[in-house]
């Protein structure tokens, strides 16, 4: 698929915009997927290339938060293993079905999210009692992961949602353990998606560029703000991926709604 000099410029600036957003609080799917569909690149190869630029933000923003002392891979473990054998079930189901099936499902999902963190009590920098186990977490992150392997818009905020109401962390701990576990997700649904030749690696690679320093960028703001920012954003980003699914034709739900 060829693409023109200005398609790249606008999918790099994109990928920016979403990576920073990601994170923070996640849903840069919100931006980058229809970014990529309004490039004219078909469904399964927009989340498959969606997958390649999205490895390089998160992971970026994995070295941020551990370098600061944010991250705890040792202990969560479980959680991101899950999330990589979850997402590799997704992408491959994806290449069989019409993803649609789940659409119909996410604004729901979406709406009870945002007003957990609107109406919950006050989100600390402090870890708190989890309410799961390990193994109960990490079959949770596993099913969120074959999300992201599936569909993708939203697994971030997902994730945390987890870490924060059910593994009992601090709202940036937990969003930290979020970019550890989406990148688990991401690599493993890029390398399923890889073996059936769907990514399109010149929009992939330019996306990676601004997917980096967007990557940066959320990470640094994330650690310098905590939950002053990041509960804001992540409301904003369930309702705004809400709203997108609401007003998509193609979604079960709008069919059903609007006819």
């Amino acid at each position: 698929m060829i693409l023109s000099p200005e398609t790249i410029a606008f999918l790099m600036a994109a990928a920016l915009t979403a990576s920073c957003i990601d994170a923070m609080a996640g849903g840069g799917g919100l931006i980058t997927l229809p970014a990529l569909m309004a490039a004219g690149v078909p469904p399964v190869q927009a989340v498959a290339t969606n997958k390649l630029q999205s490895c390089f933000g998160t992971f970026g923003a994995c070295i941020a938060y551990a370098r600061r002392g944010h991250m705890d891979l040792a202990t969560y473990k479980g959680p991101v293993i899950a999330a990589f054998i979850g997402s590799v079930g997704g992408a491959w189901l994806l290449q069989r079905v019409d993803p649609s099936i789940l659409a119909g499902l996410m604004p729901a999902l979406l709406v009870a999210m945002a007003a957990y963190f609107t109406f919950s009590p006050k989100l600390g920098n402090a870890d708190s009692h989890a309410r799961v186990g390990m193994a109960g977490l990490s079959g949770l992150i596993g099913v969120i992961g074959f999300y992201d392997g599936f569909f993708g818009p939203g697994a971030g905020a997902f994730y945390t949602t987890i870490f924060l109401a059910l593994g009992g962390l601090s709202i940036l701990r937990a969003t930290a353990q979020t970019k550890a576990a989406n990148f688990a997700s991401n690599i493993a649904g890029l390398l399923t998606m890889l073996a059936g030749g769907h990514v399109i690696w010149i929009a992939g690679l330019a996306m990676a560029a601004g997917s980096i320093v967007g990557g940066q960028i959320g990470s640094h703001l994330a650690m310098r703000f905590g939950s002053r920012l990041i509960k804001p954003l992540l409301i904003v980003m369930s309702l705004a991926l809400t709203t997108k699914m609401l007003l998509d034709p193609k979604n079960p739900v709008h069919l059903y709604l609007f006819g």
